[in-house]
């Protein structure tokens, strides 16, 4: 975690964007006739009113212009969002730190030959599309890991991500410095004791669908959902980044420790 601007720097190209619900609504009016708004591609820095859900969407939003992101907690779980505070805002700003992210990579080929791609900063995960569980073949770089896994799903998820989806399926939470993938089983039927493992982040990661006509598997990559999948390639895409904005008593990374001392 490291802070994005000099001290001193005085931020005021401002843009708010906000989710739907009341909160967020009001909050969106309240912070706008205080500080103004402009649009995303004038801005300096975004701040996101919402939960967590919306906060990934408007990440996914920025990734390709390097504007930071700072989310204000007008949701449920606000893992990712700071408290809802009016006062001294641009000198709030000017003391956040930065968690900068990864996205993973998402290569999908279906039953038909479609060819899909796409991005996801929380996880990519495969699940059984009926009442059969899906037989999985795992490989990484290029050695085959696992010949069947026998399951209702399997998710590749990002430090970042690794409290999310990955958390309830009772994989591991990761630092975001230690430039690892957990790789979670969902529901692993065989070989039922295994529960998973840590892949080094520079890992390619490849899912082939056995007996995919019997048993289909969709993919999902974030928002991304992809039907009747034979085979889906994972990679972190370095080239990309999008950067986090938190209070300095706030960090990502202190958020993860905590979260691993919660019973």
């Amino acid at each position: 975690m490291n802070p994005v601007w000099p001290a001193g720097t005085a931020l005021r190209r401002i843009a708010f964007v906000a989710a739907a619900n009341p909160l967020a609504q009001e909050g969106l009016l309240r912070f706008e006739q205080r500080y103004g708004n402009l649009p995303v591609g004038d801005a300096e820095v975004v701040v996101c009113l919402g939960g967590d859900g919306f906060m990934l969407e408007t990440l996914h939003t920025v990734l390709h212009s390097g504007i930071p992101v700072y989310g204000i907690n007008c949701g449920s779980v606000g893992f990712l969002m700071n408290p809802l505070l009016e006062e001294g805002l641009p000198e709030r700003l000017v003391r956040s730190q930065g968690a900068v992210l990864h996205p993973l990579r998402m290569h999908a080929v279906t039953q038909s030959g479609l060819v899909e791609e796409a991005l996801a900063l929380n996880d990519v995960f495969l699940f059984r599309q009926t009442r059969q569980a899906g037989k999985i073949r795992i490989m990484v770089d290029g050695r085959v890991r696992l010949p069947e896994l026998v399951c209702d799903g399997i998710l590749v998820s990002t430090p970042a991500g690794s409290t999310a989806y990955n958390l309830s399926a009772h994989g591991p939470i990761v630092p975001l410095s230690a430039n690892l993938l957990p790789l979670t089983p969902i529901s692993a039927f065989r070989p039922r004791r295994w529960r998973g493992a840590l892949l080094p982040s520079s890992a390619d990661v490849e899912f082939h669908i056995l007996d995919g006509e019997k048993r289909p598997v969709a993919a999902v990559a974030d928002f991304t959902e992809v039907r009747d999948v034979v085979s889906v390639a994972v990679s972190e895409d370095r080239s990309l980044k999008t950067t986090v904005l938190f209070d300095p008593d706030q960090s990502l990374s202190e958020r993860i420790i905590v979260e691993q001392f919660t019973v």
